[in-house]
């Protein structure tokens, strides 16, 4: 009976995280990782797409058509020559891809649904690893409750990128890790399929996201922290006394596994190192200023990437009011919920039962974030900045959450009192349910798209374009890689998506028109122009491109520079700068400029 009751249980949890993730699952635009992802995993390339010349929106939208004669030789050809990403999500991708065999207006969906539905099963896996890692089935639920509304979770599985199987993938891990923490304790020796398991598990972790080798770090640092505190006498060790030989095996099967993970791990090395575009597309993160903003800005950068994973509110809502209620909102839940969490952590790592798995995955966040700021501080490399980083070390956190959300469900009640206000006093059970409800209202937020928006907002710049613009387009940008490709195919997805929704209305305007000029005008918004200038060292030779290029094409005309990294003087192409203050939108700086007949 209990067993039934545990299994409805998660299934509610697992359930509520299917909606949490599926819910508005393609109503977002797609941001330039996503391009790529479903670029290679079509088995397609950016390769093949012209440059320094106009192009039609067909053709910038090319590499996003499914081709059935197109295998997984040809995603690992593009992939590994065009990209600077281990292949095992791609491959995955790929078979996903040839399962549903996605249109154009179901591929944004189809390329999400994989990570949304790798994301539920992070659910009933966090219950089981929870349930084994502190031999309780409450912290088990708690954790599955918690990875279940955890906005940060919702965030990385509504994207259509690696992150939700590499999560899963730290999973299996960390269950590894703590099965050779429970054999330390028994003094026995790993078992061999273990062994080769765990093995496994980390060579997939690798070849799915070369951050995993985080992951590892962060469980070896875990690992040494079981052996501290059992050296001390802080963690109970079985009074079985092993004979040496035993005591042997447990090393070198630790040994192995450190063994076989480095050697699965040292085959990417090579073409990690070869590949030329693995700097130019991460050089973001990179940062050689010694500014005081930049020594402050991994702290605060990290602190909001953990408290989203309990809580967030619509703070990037385009209403000044609801931000302001939101931060407020955030601030006393904050300031409720942080000492409770704290005090049960504490009580967890105090007690018998949960003192080993708080200990293996304490110390496996600890280690994870001490990994993140060496690499901001001493390698000028600013992990912090992205946050879907956090992936390598975020189920460890909701297994904390888990440990202290028991406890704090097993406590009677607890008073809190803020400054000279009378005291609150709720019960535990009350109390997990409020951390659990602001959880589910922070999914809420992020997949209504007032939470972890997208970068880049074409939803916004397309209706610029075309409320401004009344002849035909020319979208300009200049290409280092196929980040601005994705830049402009955001556009150019986002124009199909409104010609679409307008296509009705537009045939029933062309039949009482009669004026041909006016009919000219609604054409050009169905036959935008695309021109990606490659962009070279020498700025007068990306101009001449540009020249070149309106010097072949019909006027009047609008030229829409968007993301454009070179100087223009358009006045002798009788080209004019809108005199306007138009609306800024988020990752498209733009200029916009009326070319008129020669």
């Amino acid at each position: 009976m209990i067993k039934n009751k545990q299994l409805l249980l998660l299934f509610v949890w697992t359930a509520i995280a299917f909606i949490l993730r599926f819910a508005n699952l393609d109503s977002k635009p797609l941001w330039t990782d996503e391009f790529s992802t479903l670029v290679f995993s079509l088995g397609n390339s950016f390769r093949g797409m012209p440059i320094d010349r106009a192009i039609a929106l067909s053709t910038l939208l090319q590499p996003l058509q499914f081709r059935p004669e197109a295998g997984i030789a040809d995603v690992l050809n593009h992939l590994l020559l065009e990209s600077n990403h281990p292949p095992v999500y791609f491959m995955v991708a790929h078979w996903w891809m040839r399962l549903f065999g996605p249109t154009e207006d179901s591929l944004v969906w189809i390329g999400r649904s994989l990570p949304a539905l790798l994301g539920v099963i992070s659910v009933p896996a966090i219950y089981f690893l929870g349930k084994f890692a502190f031999n309780s089935r409450l912290v088990g639920q708690c954790a599955a409750a918690m990875m279940a509304v955890s906005p940060y979770g919702i965030y990385l599985a509504q994207e259509a990128r690696h992150y939700t199987l590499g999560i899963l993938l730290v999973i299996a891990s960390l269950f590894c890790l703590t099965l050779a923490a429970k054999k330390l304790q028994q003094r026995a020796p790993l078992p061999i399929l273990a062994v080769l398991l765990w093995v496994v598990v980390n060579c997939f972790g690798i070849a799915t996201h070369y951050f995993f080798a985080l992951t590892l770090c962060a469980e070896a640092i875990a690992l040494i922290a079981v052996i501290w505190q059992q050296f001390h006498g802080k963690l109970p060790i079985s009074d079985n006394q092993q004979p040496n030989i035993w005591q042997f095996q447990i090393l070198w099967r630790l040994f192995a596994v450190a063994l076989g993970t480095l050697a699965g791990g040292l085959v990417w090395l090579p073409i990690f190192l070869s590949n030329k575009y693995g700097s130019e597309l991460t050089n973001w993160i990179v940062s050689g200023d010694r500014t005081f903003l930049a020594w402050i800005n991994p702290i605060f950068q990290a602190l909001a990437g953990w408290i989203t994973v309990v809580s967030l509110l619509p703070v990037e809502s385009p209403n000044l009011a609801v931000v302001a209620g939101s931060a407020i909102g955030m601030a006393i839940f904050l300031i409720w919920a942080l000492p409770l969490l704290l005090n049960a952590l504490k009580t967890a790592l105090k007690t018998p039962d949960t003192r080993l798995g708080t200990v293996i995955f304490g110390g496996f966040a600890i280690g994870a974030i001490f990994l993140f700021f060496s690499f901001a501080y001493f390698l000028g490399i600013d992990l912090t900045r992205g946050p879907r980083y956090n992936f390598v070390y975020f189920p460890g956190v909701i297994l904390l959450l888990g440990a202290t959300l028991a406890v704090i469900y097993d406590t009677p009640t607890f008073k809190t009192r803020w400054f000279n206000l009378p005291a609150i006093e709720v019960s535990g059970k009350k109390a997990v349910m409020l951390i659990l409800a602001m959880g589910f209202v922070s999914g809420i937020t992020v997949n209504s798209n007032l939470g972890y928006r997208k970068y880049y907002k074409p939803d916004l710049l397309v209706p610029i374009i075309r409320e401004v613009s009344k002849v035909p387009v020319l979208i300009a940008t200049t290409q280092k890689t196929h980040v601005e490709i994705g830049e402009l195919m955001g556009i150019g997805l986002e124009w199909e998506r409104r010609k679409k929704g307008s296509a009705a209305d537009s045939v029933t305007d062309l039949t009482d028109v009669t004026d041909v000029r006016k009919k000219e005008e609604v054409k050009a918004f169905d036959s935008p122009q695309f021109l990606l200038v490659k962009q070279r060292r020498d700025a007068p030779e990306i101009v001449a491109i540009l020249d070149k290029t309106l010097n072949q094409l019909e006027r009047p005309l609008d030229l829409w520079l968007v993301n454009f990294r070179a100087p223009v003087n358009l006045a002798a192409q009788k080209c004019q700068l809108e005199s306007r203050d138009l609306p800024g939108v988020d990752g498209y700086e733009y200029q916009v400029y009326h070319c008129s007949r020669s």
